[in-house]
C-alpha cells in the first residue's frame, strides 16, 4: 500500500498537549473494515417490457493513489487534464446482461478491458444500450446489441464528457454527443512569468455570490477552461460520424420531439470569477440537425448579479425546454417581478411559449403566484404545473389545459409535510418517444406512485390514482407492514403489472415482477445475497420520543448483536444526526424512515459501531422550528439542545444507552451541529464533526435554508458559529476534513481555524486532514484510516470514560 503522511495531533496512551506528528494510514478493527469493504450490490436497469435487465457492479471504494492523479479545479469543475472528462469518478466495473424469462445471465462479448464504465443510456426501441468508456488518454462510446449480446466501440474521435455527457439518441441507430476538438496535450502551459496581477473589480452593481470553490483564479485558469471546455457536437449514424456545427463550449443540447431541432445553450465570455461554469454567461439558440441557426432565443448574462433571497432570481429568461406533446415548441419563464419576490404581486411568474418555425412572437401560457418550479406534459387539454417557495416551504400543482388555457389548483402543502405527499405522476412514452403523463379511467385519473409513503406507522411506499376532478388520491396498492417494497417501474398500467424492489430487516433487497390484478405469487428476478452477514443479529429499532417543548421525535437505534439489557446494562451511545429547519412543528413531528429497511452500509454511516459494542442512534431527528413567529434560526442553538437531551433521555430510560457515556457526531452541517452542541451543553463525553463549517462570516449570504445575509442579521450568524464560543469547547472534539472539499461553505480554513481557536483555550481536540478528499470521502486508505480515527477517538473518550 502506497503511504501518505496526515498531520494529525498525536492520539496514544498518554495525549501530548500540543503535539503534530507524521502517522501513516492505520486500519480499524477488522469487523469495520470488512463492512466498508464490503462489494455493493449490482443496480439494475430494466427494459419496458421486463424481457431483459442489466446488472451493473462496481467495485467499493478507489485507491488514494487513484485520487491524488492529477486534475484541474476551475470554474467550479474538476477536471482529469488527460481525457477530457471529470476526475475522481466512480467507474462501473462488470455489466452482465439478464434475461428474465429464463434466468440466464451473459456477460456481453467486447466489452472493454479493464472496464471503467458510465452514462448507461438504452436506445429508443431497447434493443440497444450504449455507455462510455474512460481510459487515461481518452473516453469512447461503446454499445451492446440485445440480440446479438456484443459490445462494439461506435466512436472514431474521443469524447468531451467535461460538461456532462451529452448523448442522446435522436432514433435507435443514430446518436449525438460532443468530442474533443485538439488532443489534451496540446493544453496551454502555464507561463513562469504571468503578463501582470489577477484584478477583478465591481463598479457599483450588487453581486451577492454563493462562496463556491474550485473557481476560476486567473487568465490562465481561462485558458485552461476554455481549451477543455470546447467540444464539437457530431451525429453517430451506425457508427459512421458527421459534425454539427462549429465547435462551441456546449452547456447542454437537447433535440426536439420531432427530431428536427437542437435546442442549444452554449458558454461564452467572459468567464465568471465568481460563480461556476454554469452560472457563466451564454447563448440559448435553436439550431437545425446540421448546426444551422434558426432563432436564437436569448442572450443571457452571468449569474453574479442574482440578487440575494432564495426565491429571488435574474430578471431573464429561465428554464427553457421543449414541450413533450407536440413537435418542436419551445417553453420558458421570465418573472414578473423583476426577480424579486418581496414584491406585492399577484403573479410573480409567467411562462411561455414558441413553436416551429420559431419566426412568430412568443406567446404566454400561464402566470403561476410564486416561483414556477416546471411542467410535466400530457396531452393536449392536461399538464401539470408546479410552483412553489423555498423560503416559506410551500408547493402547488395545478392543473393546466393547453387547449383553454384554464388553470386549476389540484395540491398545495408544504414541502416538509411527507405524509400528504402525493407521489409522483407515472409517465408514459407517446408517439415522439417522449415521457408524458398517464391518464387513466377515460382520463380523469392520474396513477400516482409514491416511492416513500411517509405515514404515522413510518414509511410505506404505495401506488394510487388521483382522481383529477375530486382532488383526491386513492391507494391502489401499499407496502404491507413488516417490509419496505416500493414500486420501481409500472410495467403495464392497464393490468397493473408493476416492477418493484422489496427488502426488510431481514431481507436484502431484490427485485419482483408483481400483478395486481391477477394477484398471482410475484416473480423474483433477482437473488442478491447479504453483503454485510456480519451484522446478522444486531437489532434495529424506530423509536420515538418527545422533547420538553412537546415535539415528537424519532430516530434508528441499532444494538449489538447478543446484547442483553438485563445483563449487559446501558452501553456507550454514538447519536449521529442531521439538523433540518421547519415552520410547522406538526411537519417537524412526522415520522421519517422505516424500521423494516434492510441496514446497509456507505462509508458516512455510524452503524460501524454497532460491532465494536456501542447503541447507535443514526438519524436522530434534529429538528429546527419556526416558533411565535419568528424563523427557525432564531432559536437554532435552544433547540438543538432540547432535540439532545430527549434523545439522551429517551435512551437512558429504556436502559440501552448509558447516559454518562454519550457521543454526539455528523457530516457537513452534522458536524456544524456537533460543534455548537459541544461549544453550548455538556451533554457529552466526546464529539466527531467531519468537513463542517464553523463560522458562518464566511458564507455570508446565506446558508443551508437561512436566506438572510450577515448585514441583515450580524448576531445570528454570530451565535450559530460554534467558532465564536471555541473557548467553551472543553468536550473533547474530533474534527475530520478533506484537504480537497469541493462543497460550498465548507472550505477546510474552517476545520483549521476551529481547531487553532480550541487548542489556542487549553481545549482537547485533534484534527485529521484527508489528503485529495473531497466533501464526500472517497479513497480506501482515507475512509479505513477515518474509521480508525473515530474509533479510537470514542474509545478513549467515551467507552473507557470514567
Amino acid at each position: 500500500m502506497k503511504k501518505f503522511v496526515l498531520n494529525l495531533f498525536l492520539l496514544t496512551g498518554t495525549l501530548s498537549s500540543l503535539a503534530q506528528d507524521a502517522v501513516d494510514y492505520q486500519l480499524p478493527p477488522q469487523a469495520m473494515a470488512d463492512l466498508l469493504l464490503a462489494k455493493p450490490t449490482p443496480s439494475v436497469s430494466i427494459d419496458a417490457k421486463a424481457e431483459w435487465m442489466l446488472l451493473s457492479g462496481r467495485n467499493s471504494y478507489a485507491s488514494v493513489a487513484e485520487l491524488a492523479l492529477p486534475e484541474y479545479r476551475i470554474a467550479g469543475l474538476r477536471i482529469n487534464p488527460n481525457n477530457y472528462s471529470p476526475s475522481r469518478q466512480v467507474f462501473i466495473n462488470s455489466l452482465t446482461l439478464k434475461n428474465i424469462k429464463s434466468g440466464k445471465t451473459i456477460i456481453p462479448t467486447g466489452l472493454p478491458t479493464p472496464l471503467f464504465a458510465g452514462n448507461i443510456s438504452w436506445s429508443p426501441d431497447e434493443q440497444k444500450i450504449v455507455f462510455t468508456q474512460t481510459t487515461q488518454k481518452g473516453v469512447d462510446l461503446y454499445q451492446i446489441n440485445i440480440a446479438t449480446q456484443k459490445a462494439i466501440k461506435l466512436n472514431k474521435q474521443s469524447l468531451n464528457v467535461v460538461l456532462g455527457s451529452g448523448i442522446s439518441w435522436l432514433g435507435s441507430n443514430t446518436l449525438i454527443y460532443r468530442v474533443a476538438t485538439k488532443p489534451a496535450t496540446a493544453a496551454p502551459v502555464k507561463p513562469l512569468m504571468p503578463k501582470g496581477p489577477t484584478v477583478q473589480q465591481n463598479l457599483g452593481k450588487a453581486a451577492p455570490s454563493v462562496t463556491y470553490q474550485d473557481l476560476i483564479k486567473s487568465p490562465y485558469d481561462e485558458q485552461l477552461f476554455e481549451f477543455y471546455a470546447t467540444s464539437q457536437l457530431v451525429k453517430n449514424v451506425n457508427g459512421i460520424e458527421s459534425p454539427i456545427g462549429k465547435p462551441a463550449i456546449y452547456n447542454s443540447v437537447t433535440a426536439s420531439p420531432d427530431k428536427n431541432y437542437l435546442l442549444i445553450r452554449s458558454i461564452r465570455k467572459p468567464f465568471s470569477y465568481l460563480v461556476a461554469a454554469g452560472g457563466f454567461p451564454n447563448t440559448v439558440s435553436v439550431t437545425d440537425l446540421n448546426g444551422k441557426l434558426v432563432k436564437e432565443i436569448a442572450q443571457l448574462p452571468s449569474a453574479e448579479g442574482t440578487p440575494s433571497g432564495y426565491d429571488n432570481t435574474q430578471n431573464v429568461a429561465r428554464a427553457f425546454d421543449w414541450r413533450d406533446d407536440e413537435p418542436a415548441t419551445l417553453t420558458w419563464a421570465k418573472p414578473l417581478d423583476s426577480g424579486l419576490i418581496k414584491k406585492t404581486m399577484d403573479f410573480h411568474d409567467a411562462v411561455y411559449a414558441l413553436s416551429a418555425p420559431f419566426t412568430a412572437e412568443p406567446r404566454e401560457l400561464f402566470k403561476t403566484q410564486t416561483r414556477f418550479r416546471g411542467i410535466s406534459w400530457g396531452d393536449a387539454s392536461l399538464a401539470l404545473v408546479q410552483e412553489g417557495l423555498r423560503s416559506k416551504q410551500t408547493v402547488k400543482i395545478s392543473r393546466y389545459n393547453p387547449a383553454t388555457g384554464a388553470m386549476e389548483t389540484l395540491i398545495e402543502r408544504n414541502q416538509t409535510d411527507a405524509y400528504n405527499d402525493p407521489g409522483t405522476p407515472v409517465t408514459t412514452k407517446n408517439k415522439y418517444g417522449r415521457q408524458v403523463i398517464l391518464l387513466l379511467d377515460n382520463g380523469s385519473k392520474l396513477l400516482m406512485n409514491n416511492t416513500v409513503g411517509s405515514s404515522a406507522k413510518g414509511d410505506l411506499p404505495f401506488l394510487a390514482k388521483f382522481d383529477l376532478n375530486t382532488k383526491k388520491n386513492e391507494i391502489i396498492w401499499r407496502s404491507a407492514e413488516g417490509v419496505y417494497e416500493q414500486v420501481a417501474d409500472v410495467l403495464d398500467a392497464n393490468k397493473l403489472v408493476l416492477l418493484t424492489r422489496r427488502e426488510s430487516q431481514t431481507e436484502v433487497p431484490n427485485y419482483f415482477i408483481k400483478n395486481l390484478m391477477l394477484r398471482i405469487a410475484d416473480q423474483q428476478i433477482t437473488t442478491f445475497s447479504n453483503p454485510y452477514p456480519s451484522l446478522m443479529g444486531v437489532v434495529k429499532e424506530k423509536i420515538s420520543y418527545k422533547r420538553a417543548d412537546g415535539v415528537d421525535l424519532t430516530g434508528d437505534l441499532y444494538l449489538p448483536k447478543g446484547y442483553d439489557k438485563s445483563k449487559d446494562g446501558p452501553l456507550p451511545t454514538l447519536i449521529w444526526a442531521y439538523p433540518r429547519e421547519f415552520n410547522s412543528a406538526a411537519d417537524a413531528a412526522q415520522i421519517r424512515g422505516s424500521k423494516d429497511r434492510f441496514t446497509t452500509i456507505s462509508w458516512a454511516s455510524p452503524i460501524y459501531w454497532v460491532t465494536q459494542g456501542y447503541a447507535v442512534l443514526d438519524n436522530a431527528e434534529m429538528p429546527i422550528v419556526a416558533q411565535e413567529g419568528k424563523k427557525p434560526n432564531d432559536t437554532f442553538v435552544a433547540q438543538l439542545q432540547l432535540n439532545a437531551e430527549a434523545a439522551i433521555n429517551k435512551l437512558s430510560e429504556m436502559g440501552v444507552g448509558d447516559k454518562n457515556r454519550m457521543a454526539v457526531g455528523g457530516h457537513s452541517y452534522g458536524a456544524f451541529m456537533t460543534a455548537n452542541l459541544l461549544a453550548h451543553t455538556g451533554l457529552f463525553k466526546a464529539g466527531i464533526a467531519r468537513s463542517g463549517a464553523y463560522n458562518r462570516t464566511l458564507t455570508p449570504f446565506g446558508f443551508q435554508n437561512e436566506e438572510r445575509t450577515y448585514w441583515d442579521a450580524p448576531e445570528l450568524y454570530y451565535q450559530m458559529s460554534p467558532f465564536s464560543y471555541a473557548n467553551k469547547i472543553k468536550t473533547p472534539l474530533l474534527l475530520i476534513h478533506g484537504d480537497s472539499d469541493n462543497n460550498p461553505g465548507t472550505f477546510p480554513i474552517n476545520s483549521e481555524r476551529l481547531f487553532a481557536a480550541i487548542k489556542g483555550f487549553g481545549g482537547t481536540t485533534r484534527f485529521v486532514f484527508l489528503p485529495y478528499e473531497s466533501h464526500s470521502y472517497a479513497g480506501k486508505e482515507n475512509l479505513l484510516h477515518m474509521l480508525w480515527e473515530m474509533n479510537s477517538w470514542l474509545d478513549t473518550y467515551v467507552k473507557k470514560a470514567k
